[in-house]
């Protein structure tokens, strides 16, 4: 079995706000670098804290658990247990400066809310330019058409994760504001000439391009890669996102089992490491599947493992603040927004 020092390349999801003695089982055999938490992995705060202290006691030591905490539509933690965060379009309607106050704030709550359930890393912001053509899957996920405004806003998101605790993962790399469909069900493609897109959708990843984690999209670009969507091509991972872009940091794909993809998952996982992935996500929590996952990906490689620890060598302990003082200062600023 790996040991602590060598984990597979995996992220895996689970299937329900408990494990399974199968779950457990499977966990402690493949030692996945660590977990992801969707919806129906959350209940309440403590039954949270129990099944992330349980997926660490499977395998064994502290792993990295993910979450998708952006706000709007994509928050896992919700009411009435959990404050929720409006919307990436919503807060940057705020304009200027208490945008970027506004969203350092949302970001920092979260981490709050991330930090006491030992959640480790947050599978956000959304660094996207927003178009008129841009699918409803990404749709007020994304804080602006304006490269500037995303970028600036984007920071002010990846500052308020760090400043407690919490590593962000940018995403979706290289850029999905282009897509007309979603790739949770359809694999879409990008027609747009390279010189457009360096100048555009790659601006604000390579701007914020020292984030710590950052994580692929499942869209074809034809200009680059006519045959493979990003994250199973390399050419767009190693030209693009590792070059034009710039970023060194952990790269993660998303999600393996959206349609976007073709094969079985164990096919998937292969082609997207494959291509230059560090890691894989795999989040259905799918026991047979996992099986097939686990028997195809191999352990971290060594370049992946050092990204991993220098971003985990960049999280700082949280800074000491009242999270109902941020609140109510995020407050006055929304309702600012509404005169």
């Amino acid at each position: 079995m790996p040991g602590p020092e060598s984990p597979r390349a995996v992220v895996f999801g689970c299937a329900g706000p408990t494990l399974s003695a199968a779950e457990r089982g499977l966990f402690r055999d493949a030692d996945p670098l660590g977990f992801i938490l969707f919806r129906r992995n959350c209940v309440d705060p403590e039954q949270v804290r129990t099944l992330v202290a349980d997926l660490r006691d499977a395998v064994g030591r502290v792993c990295p658990v993910l979450i998708d905490q952006e706000g709007g539509r994509v928050q896992r933690l919700r009411a009435p247990h959990w404050r929720e965060t409006p919307a990436a379009a919503r807060l940057a309607a705020l304009g200027g400066d208490t945008a970027i106050e506004a969203v350092t704030l949302a970001h920092r709550l979260i981490a709050c809310q991330l930090a006491t359930l030992g959640v480790t890393v947050d599978c956000a912001p959304v660094l996207d330019l927003a178009r008129p053509e841009t699918t409803d899957a990404i749709g007020d996920r994304a804080f602006s058409s304006e490269i500037d405004a995303v970028t600036a806003l984007g920071r002010a998101a990846i500052d308020g994760l760090m400043a407690g605790g919490i590593l962000p993962v940018i995403k979706h790399m290289p850029g999905h504001g282009r897509a007309t469909v979603d790739s949770h069900h359809d694999l879409p493609r990008v027609s747009a000439d390279l010189a457009t897109l360096a100048t555009s959708d790659f601006a604000p990843f390579r701007a914020l391009n020292d984030a710590p984690w950052g994580m692929t999209t499942h869209i074809v670009f034809d200009a680059i890669d006519p045959e493979r969507p990003a994250t199973c091509s390399p050419t767009v991972i190693e030209d693009v996102i590792r070059g034009e872009i710039g970023f060194e940091g952990v790269l993660v794909s998303d999600d393996i089992v959206m349609q976007a993809l073709e094969g079985s998952p164990a096919e998937r996982a292969q082609r997207a490491l494959s291509a230059g992935c560090d890691v894989v996500l795999d989040g259905a929590g799918d026991l047979e599947a996992m099986h097939a996952v686990t028997a195809a990906v191999p352990l971290l490689t060594d370049a992946a493992r050092a990204r991993l620890e220098r971003a985990e060598a960049r999280r700082p302990a949280p800074d000491d603040v009242d999270p109902d003082a941020l609140a109510a200062r995020l407050d006055v600023l929304l309702a600012s927004g509404q005169d």
